[in-house]
């Protein structure tokens, strides 16, 4: 038995007259998963007494798109067809599959839960054609009744915080083995297998399927307000956990997620800001900026002191000094940060006279060899020497006089 594209099964347009039965599914909606394929009979069919559940040799079946359509014979797969058309039922032909859009998956699956029959045709059989809606089916509600375990980790700063995120959106599902969501889920529903039937437990798991995904976004190190713009990474971590569950067990997988902005503890939240500032303030640089800016609001408040300016101006003083630090030592810090920080010039490094920095023993712009014993410099005017004597800056920075000739030693 197998199935014949009708176009290909057509000779002499004589197909449509030998078709006992017909059978398809009207439009599928958005809250309807599985539906039993009824049998439509014409006034050109002979056969108008049939039984529902068996399917005549020669019968008519019509696949949509967004469907895919499974003949169950005496309660095992035999027929698979995932591509839109019409076909032919032939009892004379091998097994066939069409696959469609769900790809080797269904072959795969096909191979290991599906039955053949051999009756020739005998009325001694029951005989089911059911449609799945292949579609996204979309609108699913999720919201976190407690918080969720979320490590929030920073690396560059230091900071490695434990704390508890909620969160709330909507995902989308599809059937992608239809096979196996028939043998694991469904079954041989009498009329249509709803969504409903099944949403609880997919939100129950797909809410539990959350803390293991956010723990790899930490491992990531992403920060809890970064998780809506990052639903992509999300998705795939979700079906990554859900592969057992859902993909394996019931040929459904997650197609997108939509979360709004999560949440945490308003002191968690106030903890890793205050330590993000200190983590910020180790910068000496920043340190004198937010310095500055203190000792100006604090010169504003002095002024308007209403025990005079000038005591308010003491006051400002006398806490400068106790502190111990002061604006400019930190720019000094600072300075001396950047100038430790920045590349250190090649020892090996020479300079051609066509202008080329060069390494080897010849220029790689002209080609001329590395000049013997290359000058070194020191400053006529002040004695000051370049961590580099063979490669001085233009100018002394000390004295600002340039280098030249007169400077070599």
């Amino acid at each position: 038995m197998g199935l014949i594209r009708a176009g290909a099964g057509a000779l002499g347009g004589t197909m449509a007259d030998q078709w006992k039965e017909f059978f398809c599914c009207d439009a599928i909606d958005k809250d309807t998963l599985v539906v039993k394929g009824v049998k439509r009979i014409t006034s050109r069919s002979s056969n108008t007494g049939g039984n529902d559940n068996i399917i005549s040799n020669g019968s008519g079946i019509a696949v949509a798109d967004g469907q895919c359509m499974i003949i169950v014979e005496q309660g095992k797969v035999v027929e698979v067809c995932a591509e839109p058309g019409e076909f032919t039922y032939e009892t004379s032909t091998e097994p066939s599959i069409f696959a469609g859009s769900l790809g080797k998956a269904i072959l795969d699956t096909f191979k290991t839960v599906g039955k053949r029959f051999t009756y020739g045709g005998d009325t001694g059989k029951d005989q089911r054609v059911y449609y799945f809606n292949t579609k996204e089916i979309v609108d699913n509600k999720f919201g976190t009744a407690t918080p969720i375990p979320f490590r929030v980790v920073d690396s560059r700063i230091g900071l490695d915080l434990d704390t508890g995120i909620r969160c709330n959106g909507v995902y989308s599902y599809k059937i992608t083995n239809p096979l196996l969501f028939y043998t694991n889920v469904c079954g041989n529903v009498e009329r249509d297998y709803e969504r409903s039937e099944i949403d609880s437990q997919l939100k129950t798991e797909f809410v539990s399927a959350l803390q293991p995904a956010f723990s790899r976004l930490s491992d990531m190190e992403m920060r809890p307000n970064q998780i809506p713009a990052h639903t992509m990474e999300l998705c795939d971590l979700m079906n990554e956990t859900l592969t057992k569950k859902w993909s394996e067990a019931r040929g459904i997988s997650v197609v997108s997620i939509a979360m709004n902005p999560v949440s945490i503890p308003d002191e968690d939240a106030q903890s890793i800001k205050e330590l993000q500032r200190a983590a910020a303030l180790s910068n000496p640089g920043l340190a004198a900026g937010a310095l500055t800016d203190a000792q100006a609001d604090a010169m504003r408040t002095a002024a308007g002191n209403t025990g005079g300016a000038m005591a308010g101006f003491m006051g400002m003083g006398m806490a400068a000094n106790a502190g111990g630090v002061n604006a400019q030592t930190l720019y000094g810090m600072a300075a001396e940060q950047k100038a430790a920080a920045a590349p250190k010039p090649d020892a090996n490094a020479w300079t051609c006279s066509c202008g080329a920095v060069n390494k080897g023993k010849f220029c790689s712009e002209c080609g001329k060899p590395k000049p013997a014993g290359a000058p070194k410099y020191k400053c006529d005017k002040c004695g000051w020497e370049p961590e580099d004597p063979a490669h001085p800056p233009k100018f002394c920075p000390e004295c600002g006089d340039p280098f030249n000739d007169s400077d070599r030693v």
